[in-house]
């Protein structure tokens, strides 16, 4: 099992950059090959200290091995995401991977 965890801060000059980056992941993402789990959504706030809550957006994907992710890093519609969604919406991106 391999985990991407994406963690996204978006541009606040646009109120509406969460709702469109959320639309455009599970329109492009949800489907690729060999994902076997998505979960996409906004953040939760929290009374406790120890939760990170400066970010808007977070997008937890499980593969069944590291060549799964390698290729959805590579798939057309993770490409169109990318261009589309994030280079215009998103000013930081933390990615956490692991096994």
């Amino acid at each position: 099992m391999f985990s991407h965890i994406v963690v996204f801060w978006t541009d606040h000059a646009n109120p509406k950059a969460a709702d469109e980056l959320l639309t455009g992941a599970n329109e492009l993402l949800k489907n690729i090959p060999g994902v076997v789990q998505f979960h996409i959504g906004k953040m939760k706030p929290s009374h406790r200290p120890v939760v990170e809550q400066s970010y808007q957006v977070a997008l937890n994907l499980i593969f069944p091995n590291q060549k799964a992710q390698d290729d959805y890093q590579v798939h057309p519609r993770h490409v169109e995401f990318v261009e589309k969604y994030v280079r215009r919406l998103v000013k930081k991106v933390v990615v956490y991977d692991f096994e």
